[in-house]
């Protein structure tokens, strides 16, 4: 058997007049993430992760943001095209690991939903996702509430 890990980061500004999807949920919030698509940082991340680790580049380089077929894009479905990918190219996910840093809305409440959303997207049991939440304790631009940050390791293994 041959595993791979892979690791992704992704940031966005927070705006209002925008929705909040983070984890491929709506959570109900007075702002929400500034960016090309609907601006998951939690699945850009795990996309990111999973692209490095089977060495297929980045997020950026699939879906780039400069690209209409992207524009306010579900990011529930660039996940699955990596799923795809990945699959294509002989992987499968192992696990996932992944920290999101905000300081409200608070996230914990919405990780089991997140959880199962997911699993759902990449076709993996939900306890195969580990989602974890965090704040910045009132520091840097997540601690001014200007943005949302995550980051998330991948397992992948070869079929």
């Amino acid at each position: 058997m041959k595993i791979r890990i892979g690791f992704g980061y992704d940031m966005h500004a927070l705006r209002e007049g925008r929705e909040l999807w983070m984890g491929g949920i709506l959570i109900d919030y007075r702002m929400g993430l500034l960016g090309h698509s609907d601006a998951d940082v939690l699945v850009h991340a795990i996309c990111d992760a999973l692209l490095g680790a089977a060495n297929l580049r980045d997020i950026g380089f699939h879906f780039p943001d400069t690209s209409p077929e992207f524009e306010h894009a579900d990011s529930k479905i660039l996940l699955k095209k990596v799923i795809t990918l990945l699959s294509e190219h002989g992987y499968s996910v192992g696990n996932i690991d992944a920290t999101v840093c905000a300081e409200h809305p608070r996230l914990n409440p919405h990780i089991p939903a997140m959880q199962q959303k997911l699993a759902e997207v990449m076709g993996v049991d939900h306890e195969a996702i580990s989602i974890k939440a965090t704040t910045s304790e009132k520091m840097g631009f997540v601690g001014r509430e200007e943005g949302i940050t995550a980051y998330a390791v991948a397992l992948i293994e070869k079929c």
